[in-house]
Formats: structure tokens, C-alpha cells, sequence
């Protein structure tokens, strides 16, 4: 059997979003015998730090992550790979808090690629993906080359194959490396 790591999981530290606590969802992942598992609450660190003692508790490996919500592009999940890289991410969020009202975030792509240094990227495809993303995900894999992934995941309404093999061409054809994930809650 292939080791599968959950790469996108929201805690309940994204109000109204995820509905358990991180240490919650670390245990789980343990006892599903996952490999890895990585937070991505919604333009926020704030459920790594628990999930990260729950990790190193009960031996399972942790990667620090967050989706970003863009303005003028669809959101990413971001996954930096060292230290330098987290710094950026950890800049990336504070600067999207302070240009925004309390509780928001407001960040535009131009933001994302200046500290797109060391950061694996996660492109969450639009509702319809249409030929302004296919330039979007050729756009990125430009300047990201293999730390680029297209995220796809079921969502249970009937068309996911389609969808999904849709997704796939889309990938091969921009340079995109196709991720699959479930969008745990």
C-alpha cells in the first residue's frame, strides 16, 4: 500500500471552517496510519504550533502550511520547505492581516510571488477553470517550475471523475504537478 499524506487540512482555528482542533486531527492521522500531515487553516499559522507538539508526541511527521486567499487570483496552499521559507510565509500572512480589517486578510498574486522563495505551492482550482487559469497555472510553473501542484480532490457532486481528468489535462499541459488531497475539515 503507497504512505499518503494529507496535505490540506483545516483546524478549527478557521472559524467556521474546520471543525476540530489540531491536536484531534494529528492523533486521527496516526491511527489512520497516514504518513505525513500537514495544517493549512485559512491565512494563518495559528494551528500549527499544536498540531506540531501533537506530531512529535505520537511520531508522526508534520509539515507547517496555510492557504492563502488571493484577491486577484484563486487561493494556494503553501507549504514552505526550510526555515527562510517559513520566514517568508510568516511575512506573507502579517502583511495580508495589516492591510485588512480585523478578522481578513488582503493579499493580491503579485505578493505571493515575491516571497514564493522555498515555498511548495498549491493552486486550488476555480469552481469552472476556464483559459484565464490555464495562463494563471502556465504563469506560475514559469516562475515556480516543480514546486508547482494543481490541487484536486472529491467533492461529491456527481462530476468528479470529469472534473478531476479535466484537471489532469490542465495540469500536463501547463506544468503543473497534479496533488491529490481531501480538503479535511
Amino acid at each position: 500500500m503507497a504512505a499518503y499524506a494529507e496535505l490540506e487540512v483545516t483546524t478549527n482555528f478557521s472559524f467556521l471552517e474546520g471543525a476540530s482542533h489540531p491536536e484531534e486531527l494529528v492523533e486521527r492521522a496516526k491511527e489512520l496510519g497516514l504518513a505525513a500531515l500537514a495544517v493549512t487553516d485559512r491565512n494563518s499559522l495559528a494551528g500549527v504550533v499544536r498540531a506540531h507538539v501533537t506530531a512529535k508526541r505520537v511520531g508522526l511527521r508534520f509539515l507547517v502550511g496555510a492557504r492563502v486567499d488571493l484577491e486577484d487570483a484563486p487561493s494556494v496552499l503553501l507549504w514552505p520547505t526550510d526555515k527562510k521559507a517559513y520566514g517568508r510565509l510568516s511575512s506573507l500572512l502579517t502583511e495580508g492581516r495589516r492591510r485588512a480589517p480585523k478578522g481578513s486578510s488582503s493579499l493580491r498574486l503579485a505578493d505571493l510571488l515575491a516571497r514564493a522563495g522555498g515555498q511548495l505551492l498549491g493552486v486550488l482550482p476555480p469552481e469552472t477553470p476556464d483559459a484565464g487559469f490555464a495562463e494563471l497555472l502556465r504563469t506560475l510553473a514559469a516562475a515556480l517550475g516543480d514546486r508547482l501542484h494543481l490541487v484536486v480532490h472529491y467533492r461529491y457532486r456527481g462530476d468528479d471523475r470529469e472534473r478531476i481528468d479535466t484537471l489532469a489535462g490542465l495540469a500536463a499541459a501547463t506544468g503543473a504537478r497534479l496533488l491529490a488531497t481531501n480538503a479535511v475539515l
